[in-house]
């Protein structure tokens, strides 16, 4: 009998040791703000707003310095974290409903998914089969009635109020009511294991604070939007004391983040909410300020405080999240399980650097145009959809992307842009098409005239709004026709009549090549809108040494010339105007020949550019 009372004890003792405790899933909260810039936060450098509970947060965590949204506006960012795929893959490259078609485009939107589609597992469903309760609270934006959080596997879905009123109880965006909601649905879960999505309203416009706040921040920037993030910090606050009140921080991973960088322009009646600066742009913008975001980590216990610094998207939370509770990961899965990165001290020696990518094939609201990145290392290769030109950056050097190095360093450029053309192909990213409704005059009112990339923070917000006046003016015209119009003849859409030139199709390819024997011809039948005078612009490539072949651009009503320009690449495509062609309304044909082959070969074509000028 003493014997094996003793066996019981002991077998008590082991069932209570912290080795046991650690088999215990981890919780999950996620704290998620709307368009929190990367430098708004005091852990991460700003001066003029109050942020002590996410400072602590930091402290007591790992605080990522190199952290970006899967997409600059909010529901791609939010679809990728959800689900672990790319926006590109799920066909929500842009909020919902999108910016409408109009003149100032030179490009249409690509189709878009209004909702998170049906059999893609988010968070929620992965964890439903480890006993985990999970709520939404806040912002969802990924579909309406039948795709709200509760049709996509969470448990509870508690929407709160976006706007309930600058005095409101509830926080000026409803951060402090949808906080005391997270608190209760701690206290009533604490003994499950549980996901909790926090996405707050807060800092979105309409801004708006309580009198007396904005009056405490009137030294700020911004003293409305100081106001607000120091009610999201509160909010914050209240979340993170429901945790150690009922004895849950310890195991318990607690993520803050921004859905996208923070707005650095005027929009609706706001004057610039905040500033991105070292990062360009803002919002909207593949820059690093619209993609950038504050990424904070804690797992008291698990996960020591530090600094990462290595590259990471919020589509890795995903993977991660499965990872610690030990379930199987999304697939098909777009982002990696950075837990080994979070854990481990030091990534391995011999570790490359992974490629990052993003597809943005819609212009924001906020004057970001189509574009497609991807990051490798400390380059960063942007390809502008409107025209094919190619941005190539240093950002170790270079955090602002301030100088452009595609001319100093083709080869990387060549080769950054073959792994942008396969990864969009490998997604099913649609390709782009051309505005046939083109306004040339409302274009350059709205990218042209005032290039709001560049735009630099004066001391506070509200003097900055004369300067952005005619531009948001611009912005905001919602035309839909234009007298220029655009026609794209894309390579992969040429009949080509050749020996040796043809189409490389290969995925990191997509350009009518082998152009060696001046013979050789490609050719396009098409529809123009309208009759008149077309502008030519082609988007050529062509290696050293390899410059300077004769090439004719021929149509029944005419033709023009140019000379082939190295590009120092075959693969580092460059728009160049060549000339104007005379097109009917209705059927043209357009042929493109050698008319004297220079070197070895004539050179690497993308597209044909037709816009209408007169």
């Amino acid at each position: 009998m003493p014997r094996l009372f003793l066996g019981l004890l002991l077998g008590a003792l082991f069932a209570s040791t912290p080795a046991a405790a650690q088999e215990t899933p981890p919780n999950f909260v996620i704290l998620f703000a709307d368009d929190l810039g990367i430098n708004d936060l005091g852990c991460f450098g700003r001066k003029d707003q109050n942020t002590p509970n996410l400072d602590k947060l930091a402290a007591e965590g790992a605080r990522f310095t190199q952290a970006y949204a899967a997409a600059s506006v909010c529901s791609p960012s939010r679809a990728a974290l959800m689900t672990g795929q790319s926006p590109a893959r799920l066909k929500i490259t842009t909020f919902l409903n999108g910016r409408t078609d109009r003149a100032s485009h030179r490009v249409l939107a690509a189709s878009l998914n209004y909702n998170l589609p049906n059999g893609v597992q988010t968070i929620a469903q992965l964890l439903k089969p480890k006993g985990y309760v999970s709520a939404t609270v806040g912002k969802w934006h990924l579909g309406g009635k039948g795709h709200q959080p509760t049709n996509h596997g969470f448990d509870e879905f508690f929407a709160g109020k976006a706007n309930p009123g600058a005095e409101s109880p509830q926080g000026g965006k409803g951060e402090l009511g949808q906080a005391d909601y997270a608190v209760k649905f701690i206290q009533k879960n604490k003994a499950n294991p549980f996901l909790l999505y926090l996405a707050f309203d807060n800092p979105h416009i309409p801004l708006a604070a309580p009198a007396k706040a904005i009056e405490a921040n009137a030294k700020s920037f911004h003293p409305t939007y100081a106001a607000l993030i120091e009610s999201l910090d509160a909010a914050v606050g209240r979340v993170l004391k429901a945790l150690e009140d009922n004895g849950l921080a310890k195991n318990t991973v607690v993520i803050f983040a921004s859905d996208n960088g923070g707005v650095h322009i005027s929009e609706l009646k706001e004057s610039p909410a905040t500033y991105n600066a070292p990062s360009r742009a803002g919002k909207g913008f593949v820059y690093e300020g619209g993609l950038r975001t504050p990424l904070i980590i804690r797992y008291p216990g698990r996960l020591a405080s530090r600094v990462i610094s290595e590259p990471v998207v919020l589509g890795d939370l995903c993977p991660t999240i499965c990872a610690l509770a030990k379930v199987p990961a999304p697939q098909p899965l777009d982002f990696q399980d950075i837990s080994p990165l979070l854990f481990d001290s030091k990534p391995p020696v011999d570790a490359k650097p992974r490629a990052l990518f993003w597809h943005q094939p819609h212009y924001m609201n906020q004057g970001g145009k189509p574009a497609g990145v991807v990051r490798e290392g400390e380059w960063k290769l942007i390809e502008q959809y409107e025209d094919g030109s190619l941005e190539l950056y240093n950002l170790a050097k270079d955090p602002s992307e301030s100088t452009d190095l595609a001319a100093a360093e083709p080869n990387r450029v060549a080769a950054l842009r073959g792994k942008l053309e396969a990864w969009r192909r490998s997604v099913g990213a649609d390709p782009i098409k051309a505005n046939p409704n083109f306004s040339r005059t409302l274009w350059e009112d709205c990218f042209v005239k005032t290039d709001v990339t560049k735009l630099q923070a004066l001391p506070t917000s509200e003097a900055m709004r004369p300067l952005l006046a005619d531009w948001r003016k611009a912005m905001n015209d919602a035309t839909t026709e234009g007298s220029n119009g655009l026609i794209f003849l894309e390579a992969r859409d040429a009949q080509v009549k050749a020996v040796k030139m043809k189409y490389e199709e290969p995925p990191l390819k997509d350009t009518l090549g082998f152009w060696v024997n001046a013979a050789d011809t490609a050719s396009w039948t098409f529809q123009a809108p309208k009759a008149g005078t077309y502008r030519v612009t082609v988007l050529q490539g062509c290696g050293k040494g390899n410059g300077g072949s004769v090439v004719a651009l021929d149509t029944k009503q005419g033709s023009c010339e140019f000379t082939v320009e190295e590009t120092g690449h075959f693969q580092r495509f460059v728009p160049r105007e060549v000339g104007k062609l005379k097109l009917v309304a209705g059927e043209n044909t357009l042929t493109v020949r050698p008319v004297k082959k220079a070197k070895a070969a004539v050179m690497d074509l993308r597209r044909v550019i037709l816009e209408r000028v007169e």
